[in-house]
């Protein structure tokens, strides 16, 4: 403050974003102010101003109350601060409201009687603008708080916020703020490897989780500490909070899928609310629910003592929040927010109507059809072509972020291989991708369960972001994958000498049975959303259709043509191959002629053989296996070598000689030796490509 300038004595900061208040902290006590900052509690204080804590404060004293990062709706406490003799200064970047606060001085880059060149300025960096202002001076050593500040509020990264984050990542990596050295060393951050990103998903969400869970007074304290206990015991708390916050998100986010797995599946625009859903972290999980459904969604918890609900909602660019929520102003209690996100208080007994209106707002406005998060390839790629150099040629257009995102790739029908779920809870998505001579590892965060759709060798185009992997001292590029899709049938290869019992928790599926024995003993392991189909005779072939598009084989016909006959009849998008074999009579093989002949010379040599009762017995005394023994029986038994009576054989005399092959239990057993060789012993390339082959035949 300058030689003539009246002394504060003391100053009142309010604000959402803790990297803003510390700007703004150190720069009045630069000037020789003194500062009493206060971080809104979102839980007792709702968003904005508030008149009861502008009341408390300045009967405690305060002169000056400078508001950051929030105060262009705060009317009803600023007047209130007007009528008790205390100047506000708001300083914001938030949505303007039609009429703008009675404050001494409203500071925003988009204000309507400003011209500042560039209106998309964070909260912390209107507030370095005022520090700048006030110092006469760039405070380039506050430049590590706005590159934080600016990359958490998820602003344009481009024009001046470019620029600033650019810089301040440089002040970042040489930090002289303990506080940050300190969550740096527990976080395991390298100064020399910060970036966007790591502030991105490392930092700002430590920070953030402080306020998210109750006061976020510790982060301010942390980022403006000097004392070295002080800067670890706060790191400490806020890696643990953290940690509490992920679990909540993590519970509430599987409890709102819950919900809307039992929605309307037309409906554009979700609102989900119930009882003891945190509400600090409603808008990390509103972002997540945008973010696999493609749709906005507003996430509350409901407080019965207040007859409230309150939460946040994200959205997506199509739709704009803000105008959406305005629309319905009548039937909320407060909201504030901007096109992308809002924060919103309503009646409890508001949240259908609220809910049935921003659904008919979407359809008014001509939104569902363009409603869903659309992924926008920068181009397409040869695996070839992602080399480590091309990766750091592109680094060279960071920082990245909203408006300047980090470039999008597409690698169209490469073949995936190595395909497996990764992570404590197997969450992830871990892959190889193949073209020509080409390789590349791709990492799908929360994609593990899409592991479960895609086959070996299966042609899939993906899109993702380039990045490089080190380990060891080798470096090599690798593809955080954003979607894919996969081209064409998949077959999975679930072939055993036991069926998998995954297979009976298979839904929406047809699962046919060859054998009748099969289809008997397993049936009611179907489950009641899949369909059972035994296929035991030619006309139950003709007459099968699938109910379904994913097609099982549960176990191995007597003939290959079966499954070819039905493949060409049938259109799935999924097969998978289990071809349980009872019997295994690859395995066991077509008996030799001399067993056949051991046989006829016994029977030959004797009469009125016990078969029903002796059988075990014959076999072990010709040293045959019993089954072949049956087969060879059965044969013998076709083309008129030997008569069965009530369980008792007997030679025939004086038959005609014919061959073996003539009968057709033997033509039987040799197509199912075949059968089983091609479908349970075959290499799977082998297998998947044939199928494939079957069915592309008759589209």
């Amino acid at each position: 403050m300058g030689e003539n300038s009246e002394r504060i004595s003391k100053g009142y900061l309010s604000l959402y974003g803790v990297t803003s208040t510390a700007v703004l902290k150190e720069t009045i006590e630069m000037i020789g102010g003194e500062v009493n900052y206060y971080i809104p509690n979102r839980f007792n204080d709702g968003y904005g101003p508030n008149t009861a804590a502008f009341e408390r404060l300045i009967e405690e004293g305060t002169q000056l109350i400078v508001t950051c990062d929030n105060g262009v709706a705060g009317h009803a406490a600023i007047d209130r601060a007007n009528e008790l003799g205390v100047d506000v200064i708001v300083s914001d970047h938030h949505e303007l409201p039609d009429k703008l606060p009675d404050a001494y001085a409203v500071i925003h880059p988009r204000h309507p009687q400003g011209s500042y060149p560039f209106g998309d300025l964070s909260g912390v960096g209107v507030a370095f603008k005022l520090a700048t202002a006030l110092l006469g001076e760039i405070p380039i050593e506050l430049l590590d708080l706005v590159a934080i500040g600016t990359i958490a509020d998820l602003v344009s990264l481009t024009d001046e916020n470019r620029a600033l984050v650019m810089q301040g990542l440089v002040i970042l990596k040489s930090t002289q703020r303990i506080g940050l050295s300190a969550l740096f060393k527990l976080a395991k951050i390298k100064r020399e490897e910060i970036d966007e990103e790591t502030i991105g998903f490392i930092i700002a969400p430590r920070l953030n989780a402080v306020g998210r869970l109750g006061d976020a007074s510790p982060a301010v304290e942390l980022l403006t500490t000097f004392d070295d206990e002080e800067a670890a015991s706060l790191a400490q708390m806020v890696q643990e909070k953290n940690i509490e916050r992920q679990g909540y998100v993590s519970t509430i986010t599987n409890e709102a899928f819950e919900m809307i797995d039992k929605m309307d599946t037309a409906m554009d625009v979700y609102v989900l609310a119930k009882e003891e859903w945190h509400e600090g972290v409603l808008g990390i999980v509103a972002s997540k629910i945008v973010g696999k459904t493609g749709k906005p969604a507003i996430v509350m918890n409901i407080d019965k003592n207040k007859g409230l609900a309150k939460g946040s909602g994200r959205s997506i660019p199509a739709y704009h929040l803000y105008n959406a929520l305005d629309n319905v102003r009548h039937l909320t209690t407060t909201f504030g927010g901007h096109h992308m996100a809002a924060g919103l208080t309503i009646p409890i007994e508001n949240i259908e109507h609220i809910q049935n209106e921003l659904n008919q707002y979407a359809v008014a406005n001509g939104l569902s059809e363009e409603l869903g998060e659309e992924t926008l390839i920068d181009g397409q790629l040869k695996i070839e072509e992602a080399t480590v150099e091309v990766v750091e040629e592109l680094h060279r257009l960071a920082p990245f972020g909203t408006d300047n995102t980090k470039p999008i790739f597409l690698f169209k029908n490469v073949e995936s291989q190595e395909v497996r779920r990764i992570g404590g809870d197997q969450a992830h998505l871990k892959m190889k991708l193949a073209e020509e001579n080409a390789f590349l590892d791709v990492i799908g965060f929360q994609f593990g369960p899409i592991a479960d759709e895609i086959g070996l060798h299966s042609e899939v185009s993906v899109v993702g972001k380039l990045a490089i992997n080190e380990w060891n001292g080798s470096r090599k590029t690798q593809l955080m994958l954003e979607d894919l899709a996969i081209e064409g049938i998949q077959v999975f290869d679930s072939r055993s000498t036991n069926i998998p019992a995954a297979l009976w928790t298979t839904e929406q599926a047809d699962f046919v049975f060859f054998d009748s024995k099969n289809f008997e003993k397993f049936v009611s392991n179907v489950p009641t959303t899949s369909y059972a189909h035994q296929l035991t005779n030619l006309d139950a072939l003709e007459q099968f259709t699938m109910k379904t598009n994913q097609l099982i084989f549960v176990d191995c016909p007597s003939d290959v043509d079966w499954v070819k006959d039905l493949l060409s009849g049938s259109s799935p998008e999924k097969i998978i191959a289990c071809f349980y074999s009872r019997e295994e009579l690859y395995l066991n093989g077509m008996p030799s002629r001399n067993q056949f002949g051991q046989v006829f010379k016994y029977t030959a040599t004797h009469v009125n053989i016990d078969i029903r009762n002796k059988l075990k017995l014959l076999a072990t005394h010709l040293n045959i296996k019993e089954n072949n023994l049956i087969f060879i029986i059965s044969v013998f038994l076709e083309i008129g070598f030997v008569t069965i009576k009530d369980g008792v054989m007997n030679v025939v005399k004086d038959v005609h000689k014919k061959e073996l092959e003539q009968a057709a239990a033997y033509q039987k057993r040799l197509k199912q030796i075949q059968s089983e060789n091609f479908f349970v012993y075959s290499h799977f390339s082998e297998l998947e490509n044939w199928m494939k082959q079957q069915v592309n035949a008759s589209l």
